[in-house]
């Protein structure tokens, strides 16, 4: 859209048509739009409204749009409709995104679309459904061109002709052998240039890189990041070619996977939707909270044990709160920069104990500009030279332990195979709250004679 007032008088016009069942008009200006505005208006109405969409388009023009829907958002609208509408608008869709679809719905209401689509359909959607979710198998599509390497550029340019409305993408062909193991790929601008009766085989790039069927989505993303590819064919463990995963859905497990970090990071889980009720949100929240909640009693029990430490010298307690929020700060950064790394695979080539030894000398040079500036700024308010230096040694420690133990964390569970973002950022803070109380008043207790 090009501005908010094109926006909302489109939307005005098509009330109106619906309102007087103007069929044809609606059509007519509805096809117009692109897929992701019509899924917007759609997304906007009310059941009433949709059920005559419904009746206005085909199930092909409804999938175009559907597409453009959220997949957290799309279950209503597929249970809402004609189950044999259903089941053609899912049929109409690419087949990756019809598996997506599915995969958000009961089974028991997948096996009924499934037995009201067309064979081909079904076949198709039934194969993908076997992958395990987020790997190579579960995004590809199995609507590609595939040509023999026997086949001349003549012949392969009438079978393109043929196949290309039904294929999710024409920029790269896939060779295959007379037992379909993939063994190239030439590209359209190649074929358009070269003579008709030049053998594929002659063409086409016998360096192709393909991922297994069983590979994990993130690491597929970061090979197609790292390559600039469009595309990427899919094979199994004997080099057949399967399907291929296209840029559109790569983008999408992007989004997916960053999300999940972050949300990880806030020590949320990723399925913890705005558009969840209040309840839903806090029984979510609430496993991490009552965790945290235990870590921070643990806290207050240290605190306790140093009784004794601040009954003598009651202007410790001023800057509990100053030491502990610069360690759970530090040690949250240190753990975006990890988690980041990790997850883009940025560090495997650098390698981890260079991260490491960069994050100590952060931390080092980090400890000692800030516990200098507080040594200064406390003596300047308490006229207490050995009180700064207390606060400022405790500054100058914990921020050193906090910016290694940010980098650590996440590094140890990647070794192990957890996600590192499940290190969280408020379990990475209270940890790091435990660990600056201690520091803070073993030194103060070592050093109490010199204490006012």
């Amino acid at each position: 859209m090009e501005n908010k007032d094109t926006y909302d008088r489109q939307w005005e016009e098509l009330h109106a048509l619906i309102d007087n069942d103007e069929m044809e008009s609606f059509r007519e200006k509805y096809l117009t739009m692109h897929p992701y505005d019509q899924a917007l208006f759609f997304q906007e109405q009310q059941e009433n409204i949709r059920q005559r969409i419904y009746t206005y388009l085909s199930p092909n023009e409804t999938a175009d749009f559907m597409e453009h829907i959220e997949l957290e958002d799309i279950k209503p609208f597929i249970t809402e409709m004609d189950p044999r509408f259903a089941a053609m608008v899912i049929g109409e869709m690419a087949t990756d995104d019809a598996v997506d679809i599915l995969n958000e719905l009961e089974k028991e209401i997948v096996i009924s679309l499934l037995t009201m689509m067309e064979k081909k359909d079904a076949d198709e959607i039934k194969e993908l459904l076997h992958y395990e979710e987020k790997t190579a198998g579960s995004i590809m599509t199995t609507e590609f061109v595939a040509v023999y390497q026997t086949k001349t550029v003549k012949d392969t340019m009438q079978f393109l002709k043929a196949e290309a409305p039904d294929a999710e993408t024409i920029y790269y062909l896939y060779v295959i052998d007379e037992d379909k193991h993939l063994v190239g790929v030439v590209s359209l601008r190649d074929l358009i240039v070269a003579e008709g009766d030049v053998r594929i085989a002659d063409l086409m790039n016998k360096n192709v890189f393909a991922v297994s069927v069983g590979k994990d989505q993130e690491d597929v993303s970061q090979v197609m990041r790292d390559y600039d590819f469009l595309a990427l064919p899919v094979v199994d463990f004997q080099h057949h070619l399967l399907g291929i995963i296209t840029f559109d859905d790569i983008l999408d497990v992007m989004d997916e996977e960053a999300s999940d970090d972050y949300s990880k990071l806030a020590g949320v889980t990723d399925t913890d939707r705005p558009q969840d009720g209040a309840f839903a949100a806090a029984k979510k929240r609430l496993p991490w909270l009552i965790i945290l909640s235990f870590l921070g009693m643990l806290t207050a029990s240290l605190i306790n044990q140093f009784e004794n430490t601040l009954s003598e010298v009651a202007v410790l307690a001023i800057f509990i709160p100053l030491i502990a929020g610069m360690s759970g700060n530090t040690g949250t950064q240190s753990l975006a920069v990890a988690v980041r790394g990790l997850a883009t695979g940025s560090f495997s080539q650098q390698g981890k104990l260079k991260l490491i030894l960069r994050e100590a000398t952060t931390g080092l040079i980090t400890g000692i500009v800030c516990g200098a500036v507080i040594t200064g700024v406390v003596y300047l308010w308490q006229t207490d030279i050995f009180l700064g230096l207390l606060v400022g040694l405790s500054i100058m420690i914990t921020l050193i332990v906090a910016t290694l133990a940010g980098t650590l964390v996440p590094v140890f569970m990647h070794k192990f195979n957890i996600d590192p973002a499940v290190a969280s950022g408020p379990f990475i803070t209270t940890i790091n709250d435990i660990i600056s109380i201690l520091i803070y008043f073993g030194l103060a207790t070592t050093f109490m004679q010199f204490l006012k």
